[in-house]
């Protein structure tokens, strides 16, 4: 005789966790709050009757939540919140209510559940993440070194600015430099290095996790691949086995535009908003500078060039990588896309 499941749905928060828990025909066990703690969850869980499934929806503090009740659930499914219109459309609404509609979508098999990277992959991704983070904070403080110059007047070699000896010989031989500027400049330049160090320590350990090593040695062999842009694709998809078409790959990564079709009318918007937009800026930018590289991917860009816009090009380019990167991932490269022994640069 099989033993009844518990259907369990959490309306997840920063401080709490609404629950209901209903047996397949509807019938309510229980219902209630619990605090978002890993105590106050494990005491909670080990007390609900066995065997269970929960699900909850996908938000900011959802994962670390789903990871821990699978130790004691006997499955957990996380559902995509923008296929969760049940809970968002209905009249009557607070976090009760939407525990008890989390129940019945997936007591009735309705829940639109989505794949949830392994918790490794997801610790990688944070790391590198972080590192873009970095990236950005380093890009902001060269824009500010240059700004304070330009305020103040000076000129200077827009290539050299921010090589370590050019800057020194800016500050020492320009006597147009205020006293008030001096020390700005000089904190800019410290902050820039120690978020360069810190940026690239970061990169340096993840290329070299024994679990990636294969796949990034795979993708930066294709001309216009290099590794952060190898590294970006293995840690947002994960395991290549979530992207099973190179369609839902490219639209994965946010490079297909919205589609509207009514009565035989087929229009098309502008870039999905339901996307990875890391994978999405990532790829872009690699793409812009991936021609010259690749002379594939150069081929064609010049003719994207002659049908519209540089945009359109770069998007073209975009969607290419995506498809060489799925193929690589997978272990198919033919020769034609492999990098030559000679080259030792590439794109990001």
């Amino acid at each position: 005789m099989h033993s009844q499941i518990y259907y369990v749905g959490l309306d997840v928060h920063k401080r709490s966790v609404s629950f209901c828990v209903k047996l397949a025909d509807g019938t309510v066990v229980q219902d209630g709050e619990v605090k978002a703690t890993r105590a106050a969850l494990a005491e909670w869980a080990e007390k609900l009757p066995r065997p269970w499934v929960g699900a909850l929806e996908a938000t900011l503090f959802s994962h670390w939540i789903y990871y821990w009740l699978q130790n004691f659930a006997s499955e957990m499914r996380m559902g995509h919140p923008a296929r969760m219109k049940a809970i968002a459309s209905g009249k009557k609404k607070n976090d009760r209510v939407d525990a008890a509609m989390i129940t019945d979508l997936l007591r009735c098999n309705l829940f639109p559940a989505i794949q949830v990277l392994p918790e490794s992959y997801v610790a990688m991704r944070q790391v590198l993440r972080y590192r873009n983070l970095l990236v950005r904070s380093h890009v902001q403080m060269e824009n500010k070194i240059a700004g304070l110059l330009m305020e103040a007047g000076v000129e200077y070699e827009k290539q050299k600015l921010h090589g370590g000896r050019y800057f020194g010989q800016l500050l020492k031989n320009r006597p147009e430099i205020s006293a008030s500027v001096r020390p700005l400049l000089t904190f800019s330049r410290s902050q820039m290095e120690t978020v360069q160090r810190m940026e690239r320590q970061l990169a340096g350990q993840l290329s070299t996790r024994p679990e990636l090593t294969d796949r990034l040695q795979r993708l930066t062999r294709i001309p216009g691949v290099g590794p952060i842009t190898a590294l970006t694709w293995v840690l947002e998809v994960g395991p290549i086995e979530r992207l099973a078409t190179i369609s839902k790959a490219v639209s994965y990564c946010g490079l297909t535009s919205a589609q509207r079709s009514s009565a035989g009318v087929d229009k098309r918007g502008p870039l999905s908003k339901q996307r990875n937009r890391f994978l999405q800026v990532g790829l872009i930018e690699a793409a812009k500078i991936a021609p010259r590289w690749n002379p594939l991917l150069k081929q064609l860009h010049e003719r994207e060039l002659t049908r519209g816009n540089k945009n359109r090009a770069t998007l073209a380019v975009a969607r290419k990588l995506v498809a060489y990167l799925w193929a690589a991932d997978r272990g198919h490269q033919p020769a034609a896309l492999l990098r030559q022994p000679t080259a030792t640069t590439a794109a990001g």
